[in-house]
């Protein structure tokens, strides 16, 4: 088995015993386990930070919501900043606001985008958010481990399930980061 072999399956046992975890706490407590994934990557937390941010559209897959195809993934790297889409039309699609950030260390971000049946869409109400937060911690030899928690899921009410399943799913969190440990890695 290859290590690529070995970490996909991990990867995917991983997520089966977190949907069972969750599914377990959900019915619980009301409230869902955070979805949480992290990369390393071969870059300072200034830069990384930056990356993340100010260079969002250069390593975001292409998922969007907006009628028009995506033209480029915005994240404004300040509290109260915008994280939208803009489409190669020029219409613009919100995705939510930056609630908190303090460069290099840490940026929260509403998830204003719930399911409404297998469509995404913005929901203008920020009670209904989920939020992810992503830090970026130092490592020896000037790397930065940035992990990246997406909570309060529960709060999109009944798209919370389809919320859930998108973001800890192969084309979730989990494979975005790899797109942007990858850029990283290329810088």
């Amino acid at each position: 088995m290859t290590e690529q072999t070995a970490a996909t399956t991990e990867q995917t046992a991983a997520t089966t015993e977190q949907t069972a975890a969750t599914t377990e706490q959900t019915a619980a407590t009301g409230t869902a386990a955070p979805v949480r994934c992290a990369v390393t990557v071969p870059l300072s937390p200034d830069r990384a930070f930056a990356l993340f941010t100010d260079g969002y559209h250069t390593w975001w897959p292409g998922h969007h919501i907006g009628t028009a195809d995506l033209a480029e993934a915005v994240l404004e790297p300040r509290t109260g900043g915008r994280y939208y889409e803009r489409g190669v039309d020029g219409s613009e699609c919100e995705w939510g606001r930056v609630l908190a950030c303090d460069p290099p260390h840490r940026i929260v971000v509403s998830w204003q985008i719930t399911a409404n049946g297998d469509e995404w869409v913005f929901d203008p109400d920020p009670a209904h958010a989920s939020e992810f937060e992503v830090t970026f911690v130092p490592q020896p030899g000037g790397q930065t481990r940035v992990e990246l928690e997406h909570r309060h899921i529960e709060r999109h009410g009944a798209g919370a399930a389809g919320i859930r399943q998108g973001v800890s799913g192969p084309g979730g969190w989990a494979g975005i980061l790899e797109s942007y440990a990858k850029v990283a890695a290329a810088a």
